[in-house]
């Protein structure tokens, strides 16, 4: 007679567990942003003739017709982009040990004995 029993063998099988897609797209954010402008504007400047400015008043013709011109200038906002790199991104895998506990049945051949005589020797 040959008495059997199951024995567990347990291990460890490879399979696939999920997919992971690294994907770069483009979205849009509004930036504000204040930028300090100058311009210039046209001042009109009245004194009085005193005895000091008299020459100087005094040095053209008696009356006149006269122009004057002086430009104005003004700075405006500039925007100009430029596309950096700012950082490098990659998929990476890493192995990361765990435990699991199996609970299984297992069969086993048991022998007995049965008979009249239970003389044993």
């Amino acid at each position: 007679m040959t008495r059997s029993e199951e024995r567990l063998n347990v291990g460890s099988e490879r399979q696939e567990a999920g997919r992971v897609r690294l994907r770069k797209y483009v979205a849009a954010e509004n930036v504000t942003q204040t930028v300090p402008l100058q311009r210039a504007e046209v001042r009109l400047e009245r004194g009085p003739i005193t005895e000091e400015n008299r020459g100087a008043a005094m040095s053209g013709p008696d009356l006149k017709e006269d122009e004057h011109e002086v430009i104005l200038h003004e700075e405006r906002p500039v925007v100009e982009k430029e596309t950096v790199p700012v950082e490098r991104v990659r998929l990476g895998t890493e192995t990361v040990a765990d435990e699991a506990t199996v609970n299984e049945e297992v069969r086993k051949g048991k022998i007995d004995t049965e008979g009249t005589d239970d003389t044993r020797r």
